[in-house]
């Protein structure tokens, strides 16, 4: 192992002579304080080295000390329910040992080595397994079966099964090769956090993840295994859009990343999540998450780490069969640490002085999401839907890392501050956003939700923009200037906003729509829209269809509870029955 002294230190990047030996993305502990760091560059035998803790009171002539591994994470019985930071060190563990904050160059194991686990074996002596392939199973949660996998290029016979408790070191497996060489296997594997674990094929996906946000799974829906983003300025909504997600999203396992966010609002994330009833399952909603809590106060070179961190245990479940969603709020502040990071390492700055490779990283990110065939011989499936928000300063969408990032992902929830100002949430914006699934996803909508689907969410984008056509006519000349079928539009258009579109997180019934209830109501508020039309072309009044009593009933439909949904088909009733009366009115 390389050992080295310290030369240079320039916040949290120092330099360090005598590191002939280390390697790219090499794990160090540099002092005698032990700081976690990793090398990203290397000049002969000089080593730049980003320390992922405090680096006040370093000086030069300190000891550094390679590893010889990279950064990698402990993966195992116990990731789900914990809280870690940027570099997988448990957090609640921490604070029993030292407190509130966190004590420089304290080791603490990721994982409990301690706590046993009810092991019950899928294999028997004598079978011949491979890579992926499933040796038994723990209990992790009272919701989540954890599946113990042969490691990554590994195969054998099995010599030995255990069955009952287990602590994550002690040998559950022992494999004979074809070498006839005996491998020992534990519940623990460690990955490194920058390398994406293997699968057998990666496919298109063809499903969606349904979130119960109507703006998303109507107008601009996600499939599962499909990447997102979320971009916005301060104040629209981004960390409550997420927070949904997490809460309410047809995945098995959530993986939150806060990268570089607030206190307050990761404190939220902490406190709300344990006490957050899961529809799915009925327990807790911790019962399926892994938290990565990097605030924007903790080191900024670990910001740089959290992301790879959430996407390798978010690989790990998939790679078990799961559907996997991670949240990363937010990409930008991990690449301002990549910034950061560049210009101490003095490299050539690309645009607006973020590094010329911003592009790539925000793309190796990305596309270790998608929905694959996983290692084994079994077959199973697994997903990651990956949906990162974007901070761009200002609002302003054309800065490099919203570019970068929009050239990649396929979902674009564009979020408005000026509908975030009229207290209009989520603060989507319809005619910006985009989802390039939505085509491909129509099908299963189709099949498995209502037929018409597809034709209805035209119909609806098209009134929204022809809203938006009338309204330019409207500030130059008035509304009066408008046909009667014009403003009917205008009005149609203002309850898909007001009575579909916007969405109360809050509102215990209205927090969560699933999709039969969403056509319901969207089915709802266009037929009064057909209905209106073929009265005014009867010679019914405007103000009449405008005044009709259905009205209030369709504006406060959303407050239908999921197991009331019958009560849509007498609000139809309703809504024909009264348009019926106008149209025998207007034909005598």
């Amino acid at each position: 192992m390389a050992q080295g002294t310290i030369v240079k230190v320039a916040g949290p990047l120092i330099m360090a002579t005598g590191m002939a030996d280390a390697r790219m993305y090499d794990v160090v502990r540099v002092s005698n304080s032990r700081l976690v760091g990793e090398v990203i560059e290397l000049r002969g035998d000089k080593a730049s080295i980003q320390v992922y803790e405090e680096t006040s009171g370093l000086g030069p002539g300190e000891p550094v000390e390679s590893t010889g591994a990279p950064l990698s994470v402990e993966l195992g019985p116990g990731l789900i329910e914990s809280i870690f930071d940027g570099i997988q060190r448990p957090l609640t563990k921490i604070r029993e040992r030292v407190g509130e904050r966190i004590t420089r160059g304290i080791e603490v194991p990721s994982l409990d080595r301690d706590r046993q686990w009810d092991f019950q074996p899928k294999v028997a002596v004598g079978a011949k397994v491979s890579q992926g392939d499933i040796l038994g199973t723990v209990q992790e949660s009272s919701v989540v079966e954890h599946r113990i996998m042969v490691p990554y290029r590994l195969s054998g016979t099995v010599k030995r099964i255990h069955t009952g408790p287990a602590r994550l070191e002690d040998e559950i497996c022992v494999l004979v090769d074809e070498a006839g060489q005996e491998h020992s296997l534990t519940m623990l594997q460690k990955w490194p956090v920058r390398r994406g674990r293997p699968y057998q094929e990666k496919m298109a996906p063809k499903a969606p993840m349904i979130t119960g946000q109507r703006v998303i799974d109507t107008l601009f829906p996600i499939a599962s295994g499909g990447v997102a983003a979320v971009p916005g300025p301060f104040g629209s909504g981004k960390t409550v859009v997420q927070h949904q997600l997490a809460k309410w999203a047809d995945a098995d396992i959530i993986v939150y990343v806060g990268c570089g966010e607030r206190g307050n609002e990761m404190t939220d994330v902490l406190m709300e999540f344990p006490e957050l009833h899961d529809p799915r399952t009925g327990e807790s909603l911790m019962k399926r998450t892994v938290l990565i809590a990097n605030t924007s106060d903790m080191p900024v070179a670990a910001r740089e780490a959290s992301i790879y961190t959430g996407i390798t245990i978010a690989e790990y479940y998939r790679d078990m069969g799961y559907k996997v969603a991670i949240m990363a709020d937010s990409t930008s502040r991990w690449a301002e640490a990549l910034r950061e990071m560049s210009g101490r390492l003095e490299e050539m700055p690309g645009e607006e002085g973020y590094p010329a490779y911003l592009a790539s990283r925000i793309a190796e990110f990305y596309e270790r999401a998608g929905y694959v065939k996983c290692l084994g011989s079994d077959g199973r499936e697994g997903t990651i839907t990956a949906i990162g928000a974007v901070s761009p300063p200002g609002g302003d969408i054309s800065e490099p890392v919203s570019q970068a990032t929009l050239r990649i992902v396929k979902v674009f929830w564009g979020l408005s501050a000026q509908l975030a100002y009229k207290r209009h949430f989520p603060a989507i914006d319809w005619l910006q956003s985009y989802s390039l699934y939505a085509d491909n996803l129509a099908e299963w909508f189709d099949d498995n939700v209502a037929p018409e689907w597809k034709e209805l969410r035209a119909k609806a984008m098209q009134i929204l923009q022809n809203e938006a056509e009338l309204d330019e006519i409207v500030r130059l000349v008035g509304v009066d200037a408008l046909s009667w079928k014009d403003r009917l539009t205008l009005e149609v258009a203002r309850s898909i906003r007001e009575d579909y579109l916007h969405q109360n997180a809050f509102d215990e019934v209205d927090t969560y729509t699933s999709p039969e209830k969403q056509y319901r109501m969207l089915r709802l508020i266009l037929q009064f829209g057909e209905r209106g039309r073929a009265a005014l072309d009867a010679g019914v009044n405007l103000s009449q269809v405008l005044g009709l009593p259905v009205r209030e009933r369709i504006g406060r439909a959303k407050y239908i509870r999921e197991s009331e949904l019958a009560q849509f088909n007498a609000i139809e009733s309703e809504l024909n029955d009264q348009t019926g009366a106008l149209l025998t009115e207007g034909g005598l």
